[in-house]
């Protein structure tokens, strides 16, 4: 539409006349005062460009609204009433118990996952009450928290069928996006119906410094929609009402707590790299490059300090060396390096492209912790201030014959002990010593015990932020471990994964007996095969190549092992794998669920469980879908490359050394050779790796149980191969 205006005054009346008979001029006008250019665009109906799958809906519906204007309108605002009556399903109004704060929060699974701001639901500690706009409360624990990116992992409880909204890719949102938030600000939500505000997105992968100590917010979105205190931890949703990300800062105005229009949201894609952290119920840690890096006067981004210990040193990152892109996403500036940078948890393999006196290098790095040990425990107590002190409850005085009335229950439960002592006495001998024994246990019609277990049950509950106990429902779910927010959700991780990693291994050998393993065995840089025969057992581990064959018993051995980069550091992974597969996680040594991470850079995110034992530790890999073990990996030292033990691994894996790194485009279809379950039987092919190159790649022939008895008989399979290594070293 073309607007022709001559040199002379405009007649406003005109104008306003003109817009009452065009109902689409009137409603764009409406859309750009209230909601911003881009909920204004499909008011304007035909006289738009469109795309040839709208055109094809257009003529669907072109004789039911060519001529009535009006129903593109009601249609356009039926919709976005729709998108917001779905959206307002998944938002949690998050109230701390006792009224010492809250915030808001959003459904991510039906079995009551939400994700909320790490500011939230610090104050309410491990349980808190969460209202739903079908206004009912639910009890709500806590799962995990991320206290650097300000997210955290709560489960609402009581229902498995609870409304959700799904992610948006981050990459695809655009500035002038039309958007709207809904949560609950200023805790107004005291009926359960949450706020409402509309807006668009004005800026994307914005960088907000930490607050204080922690609380960095990288590469989120920044929206003009009304924020204020109690939206933090909600979600904001685009137009449609899926999430774009979680809303968690706010610029304000200095005088008072007043919204400017400068609202943040943690990314959708950042807050899914760490969800599955989040669910192992970890205090998380963010990465870093293990290097520092600055904007030269040329626009380029180069190195300008790197530590030695970190695996981007390890993979040919040198001073000086220009920064190109991370995670295949363009760097322009040094900002941008530490934008992407607080996106991802530490230990992560990423890709890095970098330019080296003038080449350029593709490589895959493993991101570093930002903090070391007990540290980012530490700086948490003080991120944040104390929450603001619960009203105190009025508790009744007891009542002076509480006293008398106690010790009335303990002489009558003392005379009844009597009279129990003294039917036992008439009963024969074995029944008396029975009866004796279990004489701390209530008899079944021993009222007054029954009546003070509730009591005693109550007292030893945890308490929540007002100094009441906790609901027994939400307190079973509730486990206190030093490194977890809740160490309960770690144990039912860590149960499933023993589960599927028996369950895939079940055609192995009992892990009860050693492990016999023979075929023939590449050398990386040897053109020629040589036998081999890997021997795993109790007392001692062997590898044998050939002629030459390495044994190793202490547990010093298999690290130095490691330490070195041999290829005897194989026979830690399945060594650890026999073991988590013989004793279980109770008698394994140090176990927990990690998390997920991509495998060598590759998504889908797969199922990271840790186990430590004998100075080594071990994260075993299984396929999300599949459950399928992909890869152990094997660290003697975190600031050395671990010993990468593949199982089965795919073509894309056999084929990636330092010289030639395969690094999917982020629009690619990735393709999964781990969606579907493995064949039958014991697996064909073993690879271990250091870094990003292969060293030896075994092709199984026989995996079979070693005898019990010297005087057993061999397997057919390990005679051949033993006389094949016999007649390989005679002259």
């Amino acid at each position: 539409m073309v607007l022709r205006t001559t040199p002379q005054v405009i007649n406003t009346d005109k104008v306003i006349d003109t817009m009452k008979w065009n109902p689409k001029l009137t409603w764009l006008f409406v859309c750009v005062l209230t909601s911003g250019i881009a909920a204004a665009i499909p008011a304007l109906g035909d006289e738009q460009p469109k795309t040839n799958a709208e055109n094809a809906d257009a003529e669907l519906t072109a004789t039911n609204t060519a001529d009535d204007p009006d129903a593109i309108i009601w249609r356009v605002e039926q919709e976005r009433i729709d998108a917001i009556a779905s959206a307002t399903r998944s938002t949690v109004c998050v109230f701390v118990p006792g009224g010492a704060g809250g915030g808001s929060g959003v459904l991510i699974s039906k079995d009551g996952f939400a994700l909320t701001n790490f500011h939230v639901s610090s104050p309410a500690g491990t349980y808190m009450r969460c209202g739903l706009s079908d206004g009912n409360i639910y009890d709500a624990v806590i799962v995990g928290i991320d206290p650097v990116g300000d997210l955290a992992l709560i489960q609402l409880l009581g229902r498995d069928d609870f409304s959700t909204a799904g992610f948006v890719p981050s990459r695809s949102v655009r500035v002038g996006d039309a958007c709207f938030a809904i949560g609950n600000p200023f805790l107004l939500a005291t009926n359960l119906q949450p706020t409402v505000t509309a807006g668009i997105v004005s800026g994307v992968r914005r960088y907000q410094y930490p607050s204080g100590t922690l609380l960095e917010y990288g590469s989120c979105f920044q929206t003009d929609a009304s924020i204020n205190p109690g939206n933090s931890g909600g979600p904001l949703y685009d137009e449609n009402g899926d999430l774009l990300g979680i809303i968690g800062r706010a610029s304000f105005e200095k005088r008072g707590r007043v919204n400017v229009g400068v609202g943040y949201a943690i990314s959708g894609d950042q807050a899914q790299n760490f969800l599955g952290s989040l669910h192992s119920g970890r205090i998380l840690d963010h990465a870093t490059l293990g290097a520092t890096v600055g904007t030269e006067d040329d626009g380029s981004v180069r190195v300008t300090n790197i530590l030695q210990s970190s695996d981007a040193y390890r993979r040919g990152l040198r001073y000086g060396d220009e920064i190109l892109e991370i995670d295949n996403q363009i760097v322009q500036t040094a900002n941008d390096v530490q934008n992407l940078l607080a996106t991802f948890p530490a230990q992560w393999r990423v890709p890095l492209t970098y330019r080296q006196d003038g080449n350029l290098i593709r490589t895959i790095v493993r991101l570093a912790s930002v903090h070391r040990g007990d540290e980012l425990i530490e700086k948490m107590k003080s991120a944040l201030p104390p929450p603001p002190p619960a009203e105190p409850k009025s508790e009744p005085e007891p009542a002076p014959e509480s006293k008398d009335a106690e010790t009335e229950d303990a002489e009558t439960e003392d005379a009844e002990t009597e009279d129990a002592e003294t039917e036992d006495a008439e009963t024969e001998d074995a029944e008396t010593e029975d009866a004796k024994n279990e004489e701390a246990e209530p008899a079944p019609d021993a009222k007054p015990q029954e009546e003070k277990t509730p009591d005693e049950d109550l007292k030893n509950r945890p308490k929540d932020a007002s100094g009441e106990p906790i609901p027994q429902a939400a307190a079973e779910r509730i486990e206190e471990r030093k490194g977890f927010a809740n160490y309960f959700f770690n144990r039912q991780r860590q149960s499933e994964f023993i589960e599927r990693l028996r369950d895939d291994c079940s055609d192995l050998p009992p892990a009860t007996e050693g492990w016999k393993i023979t075929g023939k065995v590449q050398v990386f840089g040897d053109n020629d095969a040589k036998l081999f025969e890997l021997t795993i057992d109790d007392g001692a581990s062997e590898l044998m190549i050939g002629d030459r064959r390495e044994r190793l018993v202490r547990a010093d051995e298999f690290v130095q092992s490691v330490d070195a980069n041999a290829a005897s550091g194989i026979l830690a992974g399945l060594r650890s794998l026999r073991r988590m597969l013989g004793t279980g996680l109770d008698r394994y040594g140090e176990t927990y669920y990690w998390g997920t991470a991509p495998l060598l850079g590759r998504s889908p995110q797969r199922q990271c469980t840790v186990g430590i034992h004998g100075g080594l530790e071990s994260r075993f890999y299984q396929h999300p879908q599949s459950g399928r073990l992909e890869a152990i990996e094997s660290f003697a030292d975190r600031d050395g490359d671990p010993a990468e033990l593949w199982i089965d691994p795919p073509d894309w894996v056999l084929q990636t050394d330092s010289q030639s790194v395969s690094i999917p485009n982020a629009d690619e279809a990735q393709d999964d050779p781990f969606a579907s379950a493995a064949a039958q039987g014991h697996p064909r092919v073993l690879q271990l790796r250091y870094g990003l190159d292969p060293l030896v790649t075994f092709t199984v022939e026989s995996w079979t149980a070693i005898a019990n008895d010297e005087s057993d008989p061999q397997p057919v399979e390990a005679i051949k191969v033993k006389e094949a290594i016999e007649d390989q070293d005679a002259p």
